[in-house]
């Protein structure tokens, strides 16, 4: 037994106040959020039940996933009309360039917080279709 597999290896709870296993060893019957929502159930409230352990070599630190029990997790609900159209609408806006107002079918860079061509208009090609007056207004 490794001294990292020791580390993340405690059924009882005592060293961490949950019960903790190594990555991938955890007993049937548990699974983690995404587990769940890959079933189509959510925890719905219930206490973390075990927690499984992982210590990342690269980093030094180690990663933990929460775990839940199976038969008390329930069914995810179901979106309504009213959630659909606000998440159309959010994604309509993440599409939308705030400096030309232009749609596009892809979400703006966060880290340009316009479309590229509004980002930069000086890298836009001669004579292009899309090339016109909000980009070459600047």
């Amino acid at each position: 037994m490794s001294a990292a597999w020791g580390k993340c290896f405690d059924p009882t709870g005592a060293r961490y106040g949950v019960p903790t296993y190594p990555w991938r060893l955890a007993p049937d019957g548990l699974a983690s959020r995404r587990q769940l929502r890959a079933q189509g159930l959510r925890p719905g409230g219930q206490p973390i039940a075990a927690q499984v352990m992982r210590v990342n070599r690269r980093a030094g630190g180690v990663r933990v996933a929460y775990l839940y029990r199976l038969d008390l997790a329930l069914p995810v609900r179901p979106m309504t009309s009213r959630k659909w159209g606000a998440l159309a609408l959010a994604m309509l806006a993440r599409r939308t360039c705030p400096e030309c107002h232009l749609t596009y079918s892809y979400c703006m860079p966060r880290s340009l917080g316009m479309c590229v061509l509004c980002a930069y208009p000086d890298n836009a090609p001669e004579g292009a279709s899309w090339n016109s007056s909000p980009h070459t207004a600047r």
